[in-house]
């Protein structure tokens, strides 16, 4: 193509039909933006932002809280009785007095520390024993029925254990 004086003739009149193109365009697309920018429901882009940061830090905190408080559970459940186990037993075998009203139980936390209670029942009287328990141990002696109750409760932590729980 060829420019020609004719055609020269027409390129103000192109020039300003561009410009005023582009001021339009500007004006539509500065309509549109402060549209984008004031929201649909009369709150501004900034205000939502400021809000949504807002709740941002409310949700962190309730976060940190929330993880601080389930690791006190996971304290306490440590230190709470979860290994439990009972056994009946007759403490007269030779005798056939008793039958298996008598019975041992162990109730034990994760640390091996707990109780063993013991009741041993006669025709004439009933006993009763409480043992504490301290790291697995007791400084009285377990009998056999006490050493089987501590033994099965802690082989039913070790199960939680291996379960996760």
């Amino acid at each position: 193509m060829r420019i020609t004086p004719e055609l020269l003739n027409y390129a103000p009149y192109a020039l300003i039909a561009l410009l005023a193109f582009f001021a339009v365009w500007a004006v539509w697309t500065e309509m549109r933006f402060r549209r984008f920018l004031k929201g649909g429901d009369g709150k501004s882009l900034e205000n939502i932002i400021v809000g949504n940061k807002k709740d941002i830090e409310t949700i962190q905190k309730f976060r940190a809280e929330l993880e601080e408080y389930l690791k006190n559970v996971e304290k306490r459940l440590r230190h709470g009785g979860r290994g439990i186990s009972a056994v009946r037993f007759n403490p007269f075998s030779g005798d056939g007095s008793g039958g298996k009203q008598s019975f041992a139980v162990a109730l034990i936390n994760q640390e091996g520390d707990g109780i063993i209670l013991s009741s041993l029942y006669s025709r004439e009287k009933t006993s009763v024993f409480a043992k504490p328990v301290i790291k697995n141990k007791s400084e009285h002696e377990l009998t056999n029925e006490e050493k089987q109750v501590l033994r099965q409760a802690n082989e039913s932590l070790e199960e939680l254990a291996r379960e996760g729980l």
